[in-house]
């Protein structure tokens, strides 16, 4: 991380730390009524994800929980990055966008899916955003000999996992609306939302609100968790992936 960016997270850091003390007591009580019936599993990540913010300020523990593509990639093969880079967020408001995201999603699936299927589809989600983000640097980095691509760029967070929560969703309640009021693409349903936080994302990047890693991520997840869901996950009736036509791979 440059020290330019280094400056402007610590900046981002220290005011989105103000905002949240300020409403502690009120978040606190939100976080609780939210994780509170959760199953283990997602509060074990929950536990890791706010131990991660707690590293995250420390330069050297980002450089070896993240994901560097010039570190993943042969010679190095920093391969626990890829396992580690989930629990990483390095601002707060992510934390707890996290957190939310985990708690509702997880009420919803947990029950649906059972611990073990939940846990294969973090473990494969995230570790496929790794690998698949960081062989887009490298692909970058062969387009245009930029070293900083491979080295400067660091790879961390639950984008690509809370995307792929997202198809999730979409194929267990695909005809939930969220929107009533119409739009260019109807009212607004669960179907509709792994296109919307792509776009969404892709708008804020083009805006330089948010970093390009940040729709990399959401891209990888969407697209992983929809080639799991679709084709290999296995039923409790031995039946395989979900070929259903509110499923099929149609924004």
């Amino acid at each position: 991380m440059s020290k330019r960016n280094a400056e402007s997270v610590a900046l981002t850091k220290m005011a989105s730390a103000g905002v949240v003390f300020r409403h502690l007591p009120l978040i606190k009580q939100s976080l609780i009524a939210i994780i509170g019936n959760t199953g283990l599993f997602v509060k074990f990540v929950c536990v890791l994800l706010i131990i991660g913010y707690g590293l995250s300020f420390s330069e050297a523990a980002v450089e070896v929980l993240s994901v560097t593509p010039g570190y993943l990639l042969p010679p190095t093969f920093w391969l626990w990055t890829a396992f580690t880079h989930c629990f990483l967020e390095v601002r707060l408001w992510q934390v707890c966008v996290d957190l939310v995201t985990l708690g509702l999603c997880g009420k919803l699936i947990e029950p649906l899916w059972g611990s073990f299927e939940m846990v294969l589809f973090f473990l494969l989600v995230n570790v496929c955003v790794a690998f698949i983000s960081a062989l887009f640097y490298l692909i970058i980095y062969m387009c245009t000999f930029n070293p900083e691509v491979l080295f400067s760029v660091q790879i961390n967070g639950m984008a690509g996992y809370i995307a792929g929560l997202s198809v999730a969703v979409k194929q267990i309640m695909p005809d939930h609306v969220l929107l009533h009021t119409r739009t260019p693409l109807g009212k607004v349903s669960n179907r509709h939302v792994p296109l919307c936080l792509f776009l969404t994302a892709l708008l804020l990047y083009l805006c330089h609100l948010l970093e390009g890693l940040y729709t990399t991520m959401i891209g990888c997840g969407i697209a992983v968790s929809w080639v799991y869901l679709r084709f290999y996950q296995v039923h409790s009736n031995g039946t395989r992936g979900d070929m259903a036509e509110t499923f099929a791979f149609s924004w």
